[in-house]
């Protein structure tokens, strides 16, 4: 990418939140605290499924798994670059740099849509098929599943990713964000844009729409079928499933489609601040939260994985 003969412009100035110091030393340690607490939560999820027997085989908890990985380096995209920012403005990154953030930023994002429908898919095929789950969603094919939740992912953002960083950046370098997102980025690039911006739309919007109406879908079918079985005992067992999932999607849809499709959604840089900060930090923590705290296998492999660990120290102590 030769910057000299294309952009005048070498790096971007991440203007952040203008607060003034004591808040910012409030939002760093806020902040921080929830960084810490978030990857406690993904890693205790990953432990549990990598080293329990049981959840380990099972679909769900590999797809938990792996979305837990998926929110840990969401977050990790975003939240320590800004905590640099807040501690020592302004916030100076690189061209390169700032693309690289936004296509690593914005596909695992688009990672999180498929994730998402990946496990709509999967209570739909256990709650409407059970007698074919266990051979549709065997170990291999769930396996099978997740990476191409990884692939299609990280596709989908090459080309808008390359033509934004083709444009030409001649004026100000000042991006009114915390973190490079295509529409601040936009707007300091030199016309004529050409057909980029809306190109870059509609993909989001494609994207976006495609992954919701397959979500909105299985459930709406899983609620159907629920409805209609005579068994109270699995029709409440099977919304209790359900409502922690439309849960999460609620959380990470309704914050992404407030900003990205609602027309105007990205014209109030704090609004558009604030939101990114939601889906970015906040619903990686609220996550694991929502996901375990009313999940009794979640809660049973924990407590096995304490018992398997006090087991061991008390060994270590006799010897």
């Amino acid at each position: 990418m030769d910057v000299a003969n294309r952009s005048a412009v070498q790096e971007f100035i991440l203007l952040g939140f203008r607060v003034e110091q004591q808040k910012r030393l409030l939002l760093v340690t806020f902040f921080s605290i929830l960084y810490i607490l978030t990857l406690v939560e993904n890693i205790t999820i990953i432990t549990l499924v990598r080293l329990d027997i049981y959840l380990g085989k099972l679909p769900m908890y590999i797809l938990l798994g792996n979305f837990s990985w998926l929110e840990i380096c969401y977050v990790t995209t975003t939240v320590p670059r800004m905590l640099l920012d807040l501690v020592s403005p302004p916030g100076v990154i690189s061209f390169h740099a700032c693309f690289f953030q936004f296509y690593i930023f914005f596909s695992l994002g688009t990672t999180e849509f498929f994730f998402l429908s990946a496990m709509a898919l999967d209570r739909y095929l256990a709650i409407c098929h059970p007698l074919h789950y266990p051979q549709v969603m065997s170990p291999n094919s769930c396996y099978a599943l997740v990476a191409a939740c990884w692939v299609f992912g990280f596709l989908g953002y090459i080309v808008p990713t390359i033509l934004i960083s083709k444009l030409s950046y001649c004026g100000s370098n000042v991006i009114d964000h915390f973190v490079c997102d295509p529409g601040p980025i936009l707007s300091l690039a030199c016309p004529p844009l050409g057909n980029v911006p809306y190109g870059s739309q509609i993909l989001i919007n494609t994207l976006f729409l495609a992954n919701v109406i397959f979500v909105v879908m299985s459930y709406g079918i899983v609620i159907i079928t629920l409805m209609r079985t005579s068994n109270r005992g699995s029709r409440r067992k099977g919304f209790s499933t359900i409502s922690i999932h439309l849960a999460v999607v609620t959380l990470f849809y309704g914050s992404v489609g407030g900003m990205y499709l609602i027309p105007g959604g990205e014209s109030q840089p704090e609004i558009t601040k604030a939101v990114t900060l939601f889906y970015s930090a906040v619903t990686p923590f609220l996550n694991p939260m929502i996901y375990c705290l009313r999940n009794d296998q979640v809660k049973e492999a924990l407590g096995r994985l304490l018992k398997r660990k006090d087991c061991w120290l008390r060994r270590k102590v006799v010897m």
